[in-house]
């Protein structure tokens, strides 16, 4: 059990509509609010079960009624003095949160049914949530406020979410007055004369307090005695470090738990016995706690780190537990986020041969900026422990690499499929060889040719075809030459969309236009639709596209490539019925290796990209820069892209250079979920400079491609955005895989769009 005295989250007064009621219980995840009159006097509790209940019993909904009308005036409370003992007694299975009253009924803290984490400022702390790093600088400022205010600025851009120091009374400490160390061992007499130098007032030190706060990070710190205690929480510290030499203080504990900040705990120089009654002194307090695990020596030897203990820890604490490092380098905290702990502790400075030990064993701006980028890597490479799915990349991997179901010999629809009829072969686009068993005595429901791939549907009843569809917008599907004709087999879009490969653009197009299909030609020899072309992304060598480039060897070569593309669409138009130029749709480039790039450095990028498309003869076609994701799959792995990413500045570049562009829905949507925006408002910026769009979903920062509606795309607002900004705009759906079995994919999104579009 926790007692939370930040109830904010957990609150909403009596006159809220009934909708701040949901969102709060939405934003809390605690699945329960209570409501409080003006003054703060608890009215009652509005759980999502009140609201179900509530809505069950109106004959029209309103969520704009009062939240007091829907609260559970008879919620259980207890008053704010109860011991946690008492309150312990109230929860049931159907009650984790009590309300905890002062004296005049009004709402002072919520006692929690749980330990496993607390907030700290911005942040929630303990399992589920990513580690909370503190960069601790405790008294490497040397007694300056200058360079105390200079490490916080550097330890807030490293991505710390925390920046922790210490607060001594030395009067009320030590037991020499004025500082005198006379009649001390060498030890604490060296270590007494340099904190006589360095050691910081409370007032000076809340200066640099409130420079943190305006730099956007957190402040921890360590009292070391009583007074500073109140001092911290005076001024309103989130949360208050104990310092391993202080946790068999239990009366220090206990006067800091008193004041119901969140306590932070190291273990270090304690025995498990000691841990054991600390932390049963503040578990009968009811203050949120977290233990760190921690080796005080300075610098630690690795072998004696002994990081396996963080288990055993968690079972001791039932809290939160972390890790406050004294080892060389930043690998041993990274392997400790690894292995459960969701805080790390790490000293930070600008100078490591400072005086004093601590500057021995810190990490400068640099290390510590890797150590938090690690850090984030392995939570994300740690995942869940839920079911093994396959990612985008492998599932791009595994079309190139896997095997599948093919016909082995003519199959005619209406004959039983035999073992002699099935074969396995490269690429794995069809029916994984997994399904042999499910397919074999099947009746085969389409013809087939002998090397063709078998699919899902074959293992159904029926499979999606094409029809004619009705949209407010023209509509066309991505096409190759050798497929173009199978994909208007039984449809008639108003456009095809060419996705070159780089062998396509040596090929000579003429052959692929002989005998056009007479439903899709309005007079011999031209079919009666437009056509648009894409950019091929890969060329031979290994080589991607990028115009935005510094390399001018790359640079070149990807002018040369856009200008074949461009000069092969120009070649392609006789053969089509043209109202306007055709769209040439080109990913510009702009992407990366290794990382991101700093914000800074776009405008130079953007400016190649300019540059480039400048040396290109674009008469005859509307070449598009599409819109792009944060993570592209090339060349089977993922890479980083960092133009016409930031709705921002690839609307300005837009609307700078004239160049239109193709939005595509599912790399924005990436891209808004990458970058903490929303993809409403992207699309308000984008679609008044789109020319073409492509349509598809996208889950994560990563899922491009997936089926409409299997993501997380709002369609029906984005249809009325497009309806609204960008009308009359052509589209194709740009489903991940949709051409195979003959467009099946692309005929399910098309049957679902045409509800909206």
């Amino acid at each position: 059990m926790i007692i939370e005295r930040t109830v904010t989250p957990l609150v909403v007064y009596g006159e809220d509509p009934v909708l701040r009621a949901l969102e709060k219980i939405t934003a809390n995840r605690a699945r329960i609010v209570f409501c409080v009159t003006e003054h703060g006097r608890l009215l009652g509790s509005i759980s999502d079960g009140d609201v179900r209940r509530w809505i069950a019993a109106q004959d029209g909904v309103d969520l704009t009624r009062p939240c007091a009308e829907v609260a559970n005036t008879g919620c259980v409370s207890a008053p704010l003095a109860t011991v946690p003992a008492d309150l312990r007694l109230l929860f049931t299975p159907s009650v984790d949160h009590v309300p905890l009253l002062d004296e005049q009924g009004h709402l002072a803290a919520v006692a929690v049914n749980r330990s496993d984490s607390f907030r700290v400022g911005r942040s929630e702390v303990g399992k589920g949530h990513r580690a909370f790093v503190i960069a601790e600088i405790g008294n490497n400022h040397n007694g300056s406020v200058e360079l105390a205010k200079e490490l916080v600025d550097l330890a807030a851009a490293t991505g710390a979410d925390a920046v922790k120091f210490q607060l001594r009374d030395m009067d009320a400490l030590y037991r020499g007055k004025d500082g005198s160390t006379a009649g001390e061992d060498l030890g604490p007499q060296y270590t007494l004369d340099l904190l006589s130098r360095v050691n910081l007032p409370a007032e000076r030190l809340f200066e640099v307090f409130d420079h943190a706060r305006d730099r956007g990070v957190d402040v921890m710190c360590t009292p070391w005695d009583e007074p500073s205690v109140d001092a911290l929480v005076g001024y309103g510290v989130p949360a208050l470090k104990i310092a391993s030499a202080d946790l068999t203080n239990h009366t220090l504990l206990r006067y800091a738990a008193r004041s119901g900040t969140p306590l932070v705990m190291s273990t270090g120089m304690s025995t498990e016995a000691e841990i054991r009654e600390s932390v049963a002194l503040l578990r009968a307090t009811g203050t949120p706690y977290a233990l760190l695990h921690c080796q005080s020596t300075y610098p630690a030897p690795f072998k004696d780190v002994n990081l396996r203990y963080l288990s055993r820890l968690a079972e001791l604490g039932d809290c939160p537990v972390g890790y406050s490092g004294h080892e060389r380098g930043f690998h041993v905290p990274v392997a400790a986020v690894a292995l459960g702990a969701t805080i790390i502790e790490k000293h930070f400075t600008v100078d490591k041969t400072m005086e004093g030990n601590d500057h021995t064993v810190s990490l400068l701006p640099g290390e510590f900026t890797e150590m938090v980028t690690r850090i984030r890597e392995v939570e994300e490479a740690l995942g869940t422990n839920g079911s093994r799915v396959v990612s985008t990349g492998e599932m791009m991997n595994r079309v190139n690499l896997a095997k599948s179901l093919v016909a082995a010999r003519e199959i005619q629809a209406g004959e039983v499929i035999d073992r002699a009829a099935v074969d396995v072969k490269s690429p794995g686009r069809g029916l994984q060889p997994n399904a042999l068993d499910r397919l074999v005595g099947r009746t085969a429901h389409r013809s087939m040719t002998a090397g063709e791939f078998f699919y899902a549907s074959d293992l159904a009843d029926s499979t999606p075809k094409g029809r004619a569809y009705s949209f407010r917008r023209p509509w066309g599907v991505p096409v190759r030459y050798h497929d173009w004709r199978a994909l208007v087999a039984d449809t008639r879009p108003d456009f095809l969309e060419f996705h070159f490969s780089y062998k396509d653009l040596e090929l000579d197009p003429a052959p692929f236009f002989r005998d056009l299909p007479a439903h899709c030609s309005d007079r011999d020899g031209v079919l009666g639709m437009a056509f648009t072309t894409h950019l091929p992304d890969l060329f031979s060598g290994d080589f991607i596209v990028d115009l935005a480039s510094l390399d001018d060897a790359v640079w070149e070569r990807s002018i040369r490539e856009l200008q074949r593309t461009v000069d092969t669409t120009r070649e392609l138009a006789r053969w089509f019925t043209l109202d306007d130029d055709p769209v040439v749709v080109a990913t510009m480039g702009g992407f990366t290796s290794d990382r991101h790039l700093d914000p800074g450095e776009r405008p130079r990028r953007y400016e190649r990209v300019a540059a480039a498309v400048e040396r290109v003869d674009r008469a005859g076609v509307r070449l598009t820069a599409q819109t792009l994701p944060p993570y592209p799959w090339l060349m089977g792995g993922q890479q980083f892209h960092n133009l016409f990413l930031d709705p921002v500045d690839t609307a300005e570049f837009s609307r700078s250079t004239g160049i239109p562009l193709t939005l595509d829905t599912s790399h924005t949507k990436l891209a808004t979920t990458f970058l903490g925006r929303s993809f409403r408002d992207a699309v308000d910026l984008l679609a008044p400079h789109t020319l073409h769009l492509h349509l598809v979903d996208a889950t994560g920062v990563d899922g491009e491609g997936p089926q409409v509606g299997d993501g997380e795309i709002d369609w029906p607002v984005l249809a009325e955005q497009l309806d609204a900004l960008a009308p009359g705009v052509s589209f194709i759906p740009e489903i991940w895989q949709g051409h195979v079995n003959h467009g099946e994919g692309f005929w399910v999104a098309l049957e679902r769009l045409e509800q909206w579009f």
